[in-house]
């Protein structure tokens, strides 16, 4: 079974350059929010409460990341009760304002995150494993927290596993780190 380490190592392989990552910090929430709004439609009243599609997918992701560590888990239910804020106010308003910000707020993230991609020169993670999709979130998360100076020995080892992060193209256009090793091969 894969450690935290070894998912947000993984995934940040795919993600040295900062301005990547700086995309990835408005389109992954974008994202995850949109897809929480699109399943925040049909909502069913259970005892009051108004249940979706996006409960259980919400319930399950964040039992992953509970999985992976009590502290992230803690920290991404805080992301996706906000997602499911959003979602519970956009569901009951006419399907064409409900449609426009989900379609919209997913489709427009998704253009940011192959920016993103387009300046680094690598592919998003997802293409070589799908649990990228869920690592996402989790990646953007533990990197504001690592530029807010915590879970410094978390960072400290995905940097020693995938290299620090760099601003982009150095010395003479070439890049640094991991990926410019991987390339020489």
């Amino acid at each position: 079974m894969r450690t935290l380490v070894d998912h947000l190592s993984q995934y940040a392989d795919y993600h040295r350059d900062r301005r990547n990552i700086a995309t990835h910090g408005v389109g992954v929430p974008m994202i995850a929010f949109a897809v929480v709004a699109l399943l925040s439609r049909p909502a069913f009243h259970v005892g009051g409460l108004a249940l979706s599609p996006a409960v259980p997918l919400i319930l399950l992701v964040l039992a992953f990341y509970f999985r992976l560590d009590v502290r992230y888990g803690i920290a991404m239910t805080a992301f996706f009760a906000a997602a499911g804020v959003v979602g519970a106010l956009l569901a009951p308003q006419p399907t064409t304002i409900w449609l426009a910000a989900s379609v919209g707020g997913f489709v427009v993230g998704w253009i940011i995150q192959f920016i993103g991609h387009g300046m680094e020169g690598r592919k998003p993670a997802f293409v070589d494993d799908l649990v990228g999709l869920i690592v996402g979130p989790l990646f953007v998360v533990a990197e504001l927290g690592f530029a807010l100076g915590m879970r410094s020995e978390v960072q400290a080892e995905v940097e020693r596993r995938s290299g620090k992060t760099h601003g982009g193209k150095t010395r003479g256009g070439k890049r640094e780190g991991k990926q410019a090793e991987s390339a020489l091969r």
